[in-house]
């Protein structure tokens, strides 16, 4: 058996190696610096190769090791990065068009279990009563400790019409609850408009898809030809959990009065990742007309108010933090979540991909948002009697193995961060009695609060402010790092299921 599991290995060896070799020789030819590769390492990896190919219990394919191998290896990086298997690509790219099935979350992976980041409006869990925060700890009875977020992604998926039970666990809740969810095909309409009252509209951006820009810019045309006259416009970006950088690009491109402004820039390892993007067509429309010709030329300069709270991440953050720099807005609401990275498809086969977190981004000043978030220029809570489900959101610094902003890796920063848990517990233990009979806030709705104040902040009449800033103990921002102007890589929407 000995000689059988030292062929083994070396095959295995030579496996690895030449995948290694692929992966030195690609980073020579991006970087023009040549690095060894870890010889022992891969004869490890090698040996326990072997030792599973003859020594464990049944057989184990082949497939199914370099796969988990790959998926293992990635996944360890940080959040956002993740091996696609054929599968996990074809659910991708759905998603990405908007239309998937499944029961419509936005998930992450924190201490074992799968932490909803946020449910999609007007899917089976949003209408279920899942929120923000909830652990799933079971799926068809099946405990997701330490389970792979893919494959908990893969249980809740399935066809059309069919059911899948999910155990919840909520702070503060004394018993996990179980609920059926029914999987159906979500289309996510991703832009609702309505005039909230004469003279006032509001847009809302629940995520940004490919077709994200042709919607905005439809239901902009809409509310002008029904108002000509529009005083105020609240652009509604909360819980939006982000999606394609051309979307983002594209709806700033939208409000912004000059094409050629810099939208966002990004910084990475490559040089490929150091690049600059403005709201000119060629960075959010690369095929067809341009979608954003023919726009009321009163949207360029109607004052506006951005909502933003904790749940609005990634591509929400570039359009606030855009607006925000040019004070073409005034950005309203809670700090954001805080996922200033970039994640980049190398697609490895016609059937699978990585995405791969390749590079931060920056505002249009410069600041990054990495783990830190967009402050609003007005902090106002979700309800009258407060915003009690703040202290209870996840953000990107709360999640495991998160890429460090850098206002994170100073001395200072790590003891206000032990400082601002420990005050956040407590706020949590407060606000648990508070959410048990709330129900869920109905954007746009004349129960709306948020929505309120903004259009209190149009009409010059008094806007109630935030209490207390459950945030105020993070760490500020570091200086501005500026990137290149190169051309956009191809970004992705984070997985939905």
């Amino acid at each position: 058996m000995g000689s059988k599991a030292k062929n083994l290995g070396l095959i295995g060896l030579g496996m690895v190696a030449g995948v290694a070799a692929t992966f030195q020789l690609s980073a020579h030819a991006q970087k023009g610096v040549e690095s060894p590769l870890p010889l022992d390492e891969l004869r490890q990896l090698a040996d326990v190769y072997g030792l599973i190919k003859t020594d464990y219990v049944e057989p184990v394919s082949d497939k199914k090791l370099l796969s988990e191998a790959i998926g293992g290896m990635v996944a360890s990086l940080d959040p956002h990065s993740t091996y696609l298997d054929q599968k996990a690509f074809r659910e991708m790219k759905e998603a990405v068009a908007g239309k998937f099935v499944g029961v419509g979350v936005e998930v992450a992976s924190e201490d074992g279990y799968v932490k909803i980041v946020a449910p999609i409006e007007d899917t089976p869990a949003h209408k279920a009563g899942i929120k923000a925060g909830d652990l799933i700890t079971r799926i068809d009875n099946v405990p997701v400790r330490n389970m792979s977020l893919d494959e908990a992604i893969k249980r809740m998926r399935g066809k059309a019409g069919s059911k899948v039970t999910l155990t919840i666990a909520r702070r503060g809740e004394d018993r996990p609850w179980v609920v059926p969810v029914q999987r159906q095909e979500i289309v996510v309409q991703s832009v609702k408009a309505k005039m909230v009252e004469p003279g006032y509209a509001w847009l809302r951006v629940s995520q940004f898809q490919e077709n994200t820009v042709e919607e905005l810019a439809k239901k902009a045309k809409a509310l002008y030809a029904e108002n000509p006259e529009i005083k105020g416009l609240v652009l509604d970006l909360r819980n939006d959990p982000g999606g394609l950088l051309p979307g983002a690009i594209g709806v700033s491109a939208a409000f912004l009065p000059k094409p050629d402004q810099l939208i966002v820039s990004t910084k990475g390892q490559l040089a490929d990742s150091n690049q600059q993007f403005y709201g000119r067509r060629e960075y959010y429309a690369q095929r067809g007309a341009d979608p954003l010709a023919g726009l009321p030329a009163g949207l360029k300069t109607v004052p506006m108010v951005v909502l933003v709270n904790g749940g609005s991440a990634s591509a929400s953050e570039i359009v606030a933090g855009a607006l925000q720099d040019y004070k073409r807005a005034i950005i309203m609401g809670s700090q954001t979540f805080g996922k200033g990275s970039v994640q980049t498809l190398r697609q490895l086969s016609p059937d699978t991909a990585v995405k791969l977190t390749t590079a931060r981004y920056y505002t249009p000043k410069g600041r990054p948002i990495q783990a830190v978030g967009i402050v609003p220029d007005m902090r106002v809570d979700e309800t009258a009697e407060g915003d009690a489900l703040a202290v209870l959101r996840v953000r990107e610094s709360d999640l495991q193995r998160h890429l460090a902003g850098e206002a994170e890796k100073t001395p200072a920063a790590k003891d206000q961060k032990e400082g601002a848990a420990r005050a956040a517990l407590e706020a949590q233990q407060r606000a648990v009695a508070q959410l048990k009979d709330r129900k869920p806030l109905d954007y746009g709705s004349k129960d709306d609060f948020q929505l309120a104040q903004a259009i209190n902040h149009f009409k010059g009449q008094p806007v109630q402010l935030a209490q207390s800033d459950p945030e105020e103990a993070k760490p500020a921002a570091p200086k501005a790092l500026p990137g290149a102007e190169t051309k956009p890589p191809e970004i992705r929407a984070p997985a939905k299921k």
